[in-house]
């Protein structure tokens, strides 16, 4: 985990942050931009530069939606729809796969912004438990401790 992380909550904390609110708020929407790994590195560039202007404006879900933009770019947004007074937000990296062998992250909650934030959240969690640089990204084998039984009666 690096030292930027470690100073910051943690995705599951910020997730929980972002389900439990009401409305979106510039605190929350900078809490959400200190986990991101690229926007401290555009400095004071032209994306920097809008990313402010879109927040003093309080325009969430086009702060969402350019976040998402500089920080996953690998990802994009497969579905969003309202339904039952809820927005819906599905993130994917093959938006073209038919919906049952995707493996979208999807997030919901009354306000879009928020909605949009929390799969944002989502992946960018995700991808910290994939991806640790300079070690080979296996995923984890079951517990040590389990082992299978057979329960046939062979008599």
């Amino acid at each position: 985990m690096t030292a930027a992380a470690l100073r910051h909550e943690d995705p599951a904390s910020l997730s929980a942050r972002l389900r439990r609110a009401q409305a979106m708020t510039p605190s929350l929407m900078l809490d959400v931009m200190q986990t991101c790994r690229r926007v401290p590195s555009l400095g004071q560039s032209e994306h920097t530069a809008r990313l402010m202007h879109l927040i003093d404006a309080e325009a969430w879900t086009d702060t969402a939606l350019l976040l998402m933009e500089l920080e996953l770019r690998l990802w994009q947004v497969r579905r969003i729809a309202y339904d039952d007074g809820e927005w819906h937000c599905a993130l994917s990296r093959e938006r073209e796969l038919p919906d049952w062998l995707d493996a979208a992250i999807e997030a919901q909650h009354a306000d879009l912004a928020l909605a949009l934030l929390s799969a944002f959240v989502e992946v960018q969690a995700s991808a910290m438990e994939l991806s640790r640089p300079g070690a080979p990204s296996v995923r984890r084998s079951l517990d040590p401790l389990y082992e299978p039984a057979g329960c046939g009666n062979f008599s």
